[in-house]
């Protein structure tokens, strides 16, 4: 190799490092503005909101505006209805979320992987699915009264099918090869399920998760406001008997902010299981 090809060859390798670099600064640059905008579009709209309740838009009466919405919230802070009420949904969703979770994901895995319980589950499955859950809370309510039981089952229940159905569309999308790959060297079923099973099926698993953890925000509002004691829908309908708007909007904006938060606990932890997948420019 001549020296002014050795030259050549090293001139190419440091312009491809430095437009592997260029290019990451780029996607470093895009990501913060993205992040930003996400983080500002919610504020953009409480300035609107506080804007239009200023100059009497909107009614008070109607929507009061988030100041005096914030006012109400503070107030149930101070008086620790708050810290009650969100403890118990938040114990809640918890609970109604594992049992749920495990549920679908075990069924999912179950009916994904063996034909036998494709043709004996699925069926009942898919007929149970296509009920309103909510709608089977007076049901519940007959069945297991007005205690912590009938409100995490139907969490549970709602949370169920996402999950499920994420489940057993990514095992069927599993590529053959990688399973037929795995018979031939000899790998035993958890070390299936390890080391191919798993991770194929973690980004669409994730995604069902996203999925249940807004179906257990609905569901919880509607049974706590239906048969309950404590929890955030319950201190939602007590304020309605007192035609207290403000403090209705506030359990509103809480129930939305816990769907926001726990969303993107989700979305993070998606990231970093996924972290060793390249990102679609890197695939380029």
């Amino acid at each position: 190799m001549t020296p002014e090809t050795t030259s050549n060859t090293t001139s190419a390798a440091a312009l491809s490092s430095s437009d592997a670099t260029d290019s990451k600064r780029r996607r470093g640059r895009s990501d913060r503005f993205w992040t930003t905008v996400r983080w500002l579009s919610p504020v953009a709209i409480l300035l609107l909101w506080q804007l239009a309740g200023a100059l009497r838009l909107i009614p008070q009466d109607v929507l009061p505006a988030p100041s005096l919405v914030l006012d109400g919230g503070l107030e149930t802070i101070r008086s620790g209805e708050f810290g009650d009420a969100l403890a118990a949904s938040g114990i809640r969703v918890v609970q109604g979320l594992l049992l749920g979770g495990i549920t679908g994901i075990a069924l999912g895995v179950l009916v994904g992987l063996s034909k036998l319980g494709d043709a004996v589950l699925d069926p009942s499955l898919q007929m149970v699915r296509a009920l309103p859950h909510l709608g089977l809370i007076p049901l519940f309510i007959l069945w297991f009264g007005i205690g912590e039981t009938p409100k995490i089952l139907m969490v549970a229940l709602g949370v169920m099918f996402p999950l499920y159905l994420n489940t057993v569309s990514a095992i069927r999308q599993i590529d053959t090869k990688l399973l037929e790959t795995a018979r031939v060297l000899g790998f035993g079923t958890w070390q299936r399920f390890r080391d191919i099973i798993l991770p194929s099926t973690a980004p669409q698993v994730l995604v069902g998760l996203r999925q249940s953890l807004a179906i257990a925000w609905l569901t919880l509002i509607v049974a706590e406001q239906i048969a309950s004691n404590s929890g955030i829908g319950f201190m939602i309908n007590n304020a309605r008997d007192f035609l207290r708007i403000d403090i209705i909007v506030f359990g509103l904006v809480i129930y939305a902010l816990l769907g926001f938060i726990t969303d993107a606990l989700v979305r993070k932890l998606e990231q970093h299981a996924l972290r060793y997948r390249p990102t679609s420019e890197e695939a380029r």
